[in-house]
């Protein structure tokens, strides 16, 4: 309240002020007039309409055993800034700041806005100012295994009695509130990845959601396996390890939203599978009954390595000195930290091969060749398991070599760790957002709204509702990425080098 009563006092200042010069120019010769005419041309000839921008982002977390994952915000705001200035913007008119939690960030754009009110903030352009603004989330550790960008819904309650949930609520509050502020002051706002409580912003850039994340990796499975043609007779083995912190470092409860919504993604894609017989869970986790509540049957702590190793044995009835391996398809992974110990694990209890051996065509050369574009590279399906003999007397010794085929594994977050598992075949698959083009998306969309405004032109530009508002929202797909593809959708574009696919 102090604020905008602040607010409203400085404006009522400079109506006063701006009544005075108006009647000091009243009484000023034709001359005088004449003279303050070229002043105002030769200052508006400097205007830059580019206009100027500030960019809030989170400040980049030690990752997870330290795997990097592309998706981090230290990589794409550099994108934005050369992407601005491609645009017109100039250097002295982009700011860049970024916050290690909400009080931070939230008292950062109050005074980025009120300085800017005021005329104190600096810049060289007399254009219009827009806001990219990627609000500051309160992450669990098993959520920040996804990448930095992944989506969630900043919310708070504000009669709220925890001290600490109340001093969150106010910060959520005092960032809410310097928006609206920004955007009463002809300023516009760009919220990317996480929305806030409350607030509408002029453009929202979503990224990708926990339900759209689970369904990406679910789809892809299904594709791989062919579970549309798989019979009940002969049903495909699959698990799903979801990783979740029930509790943080100080004992409270987490949040559970985002493993609930990964597993609701993950189910509503592989769920008919289960109930018509065609996939099959080994440890019987998941069943023909399953529904999308059901999440915590495969959720577990992942905080450390060992606890992804000891879930997947644990699920597979096996440890290392297990001489029997157990049969298993597919293992959706949820994220690259997981699917790395996953296939670390799986070595260790003896599974041999490759998602490149289950597709005869393909080999460790034909990848290294589509990679250095001598030739395209297109994986075949997996072919189905033999059926298990009717003799009693049957070779154990084959069925255990069977067994031990190396399953097809997802995961999300394109770690640069995980790439050589993703060029060898440990790993089917990976996806990360599209850095690159959003970033010129973005720069595209502030120079527009800080000259005409109007976005319906770019073909980018979507509408999805924020808030219970239809808001102007920037929309690229999702990078599913795969040995196949590996070289067009990483290294062409610089995301990685050879050298980090283990080439």
């Amino acid at each position: 309240m102090t604020l905008h009563r602040t607010t409203t006092t400085k404006r009522l200042l400079a109506l006063l002020a701006s009544a005075c010069m108006v009647a000091v120019m009243g009484a000023c010769s034709s001359n005088d007039g004449a003279q303050s005419q070229d002043k105002a041309a030769t200052q508006s000839s400097t205007v830059n309409p580019a206009g100027s921008v500030a960019i809030f982002t989170p400040a980049d977390g030690i990752t997870i055993s330290q795997q990097t994952p592309l998706s981090k915000w230290e990589k794409i705001v550099p994108e934005i800034v050369s992407s601005l200035k491609q645009e017109g913007v100039k250097s002295g008119d982009i700011t860049v700041k970024t916050s290690s939690n909400l009080a931070k960030q939230s008292q950062g754009v109050q005074d980025y806005v009120v300085d800017h009110i005021n005329g104190s903030e600096h810049s060289s352009s007399k254009g219009g100012t827009t806001l990219v603004v990627a609000p500051v989330a309160d992450l669990s550790e098993s959520d920040r295994q996804y990448g930095d960008y992944a989506g969630h819904d900043i919310t708070w309650d504000s009669d709220a009695s925890d001290e600490d949930a109340k001093d969150y609520a106010q910060s959520a509050q005092r960032l809410v509130s310097a928006l609206r502020l920004a955007q009463n002051e002809d300023m516009r706002v760009v919220l990317v990845s996480n929305t806030l409580q409350g607030y509408v912003p002029d453009v929202y850039v979503p990224m990708a959601t926990a339900e759209q994340i689970g369904k990406l990796q679910a789809r892809e499975l299904v594709s791989k396996l062919e579970l549309d043609k798989t019979s009940s007779n002969a049903p495909k083995q699959i698990e799903v390890l979801l990783p979740y912190d029930e509790t943080d470092e100080h004992g409270d409860e987490e949040d559970t939203y985002f493993a609930q919504h990964v597993f609701k993604g993950i189910w509503q894609i592989l769920g008919p599978y289960f109930k018509d017989g065609k996939a099959v869970s080994p440890s019987g986790t998941l069943t023909a009954s399953t529904d999308e509540s059901d999440w915590r049957s495969v959720a577990f702590e992942s905080a450390k390595a060992e606890q992804v190793k000891s879930t997947l044995a644990g699920r597979l009835g096996m440890d290392e000195d297990d001489t029997h391996p157990t049969r298993i398809d597919g293992i959706i992974s949820c994220n690259d930290y997981v699917a790395k110990n996953v296939a670390d694990e799986l070595n260790k209890l003896g599974y041999t091969g490759s998602s490149a051996d289950v597709n005869p065509s393909i080999t460790i050369s034909g990848i290294m060749d589509s990679i250095t574009g001598k030739k395209d590279l297109e994986r075949k399906t997996v072919p189905s398991p033999t059926g298990a003999s009717s003799d009693d007397d049957g070779d154990e010794e084959s069925d255990d070599e069977e067994n031990a085929q190396w399953p097809i594994i997802t995961g999300y977050g394109a770690y640069i760790s995980s790439m050589p598992n993703i060029v060898n075949g440990k790993q089917w698959m990976t996806a990360m957002e599209n850095r690159k083009t959003l970033a010129k998306d973005i720069a595209r969309t502030c120079v527009r709204l800080n000259t005409t405004g109007k976005l319906s032109k770019f073909d980018f530009i979507g509408s999805t509702t924020v808030e219970g508002k239809k808001t102007p929202t920037i929309h690229e797909d999702v990078l599913a990425i795969s040995a196949g593809n590996l070289k067009k959708t990483l290294i062409e574009p610089s995301y990685i080098s050879l050298a980090d696919a283990g080439l």
